[in-house]
């Protein structure tokens, strides 16, 4: 397998950029994804202190499927941020209600912010652009608690994230993916299809295998592979091989 570039490398291939004035079509750009313009544009503004957006205006049906709720308030995580913003449907904010440039958005993903990388985006970006419903795996949905309780489980989600550092998602279970589903509700979202482990490098031992698929509880488990921007889904499957005289 060919090494995977640096963050940086990535950044430079992936982002051609044109920054535009007008708020109504703050991101533009030539390359893919396609931008799609549109009359409904949600708002978010980003919190660095928990490595997530909240959302101040959610417009759109998007939201039914994207973000977690914590004590009534909507967030979404980097890949969703970034996702969204791609297609024209998010507008992310700073404390000064300035619309943050796209690139800057790219960058927070080449540091690893929130536990976020390229190939975990990309993933993301591939499933969900073929209407799959995509979860943090170990991420609640939703949690109804008092304020105090909120900013407790909104700070564990961070912790649990920030301390993951990029090169260690080939060892853990990263999304939970849902089929398309036009009544999916987060109060009830039912078991995924199933959990995704991103792997780069060698692929996982059996002992690993093993491992992974001991936390997911009977549902299936995928691993997936990304190289170069071209993302491949794979499964093992157990069998016996027959003893030769």
């Amino acid at each position: 397998m060919t090494p995977h570039n640096t963050a940086d490398e990535k950044f430079n291939l992936l982002l051609v950029l044109k920054l535009c004035d007008n708020e109504d079509h703050c991101y533009a750009y030539t390359d893919f994804p396609k931008l799609q313009f549109r009359k409904d544009i949600s708002k978010a503004r980003w919190k660095q202190d928990v490595g997530m957006a909240e959302i101040v205006s959610n417009k759109g049906k998007l939201w039914t499927t994207t973000g977690i709720v914590r004590g009534g308030k909507l967030y979404s995580f980097l890949e969703d941020t970034l996702f969204l913003a791609e297609i024209g449907a998010l507008h992310l904010l700073d404390d000064e209600d300035k619309c943050i440039p796209l690139e800057d958005i790219y960058k927070k993903v080449a540091e690893g912010v929130g536990g976020s990388s390229w190939d975990s985006f990309e993933v993301y970006r591939h499933l969900k652009s073929l209407g799959y419903i995509i979860k943090r795996h170990g991420v609640c949905w939703s949690i109804k608690r008092g304020k105090s309780e909120e900013n407790s489980s909104i700070m564990e989600v961070t912790e649990l994230f920030s301390s993951m550092e990029i090169n260690e998602v080939s060892k853990k279970l990263v999304f939970d993916v849902y089929p398309p589903n036009s009544k999916f509700r987060k109060s009830n979202p039912g078991n995924p299809i199933f959990i995704l482990c991103i792997i780069s490098g060698n692929p996982p031992t059996k002992k690993q295998i093993e491992e992974l698929e001991g936390q997911c509880e009977g549902i299936p488990l995928k691993f997936c592979y990304v190289e170069h921007g071209r993302v491949s889904f794979f499964s093992f499957n157990q069998i016996e091989l027959p003893v030769l005289p």
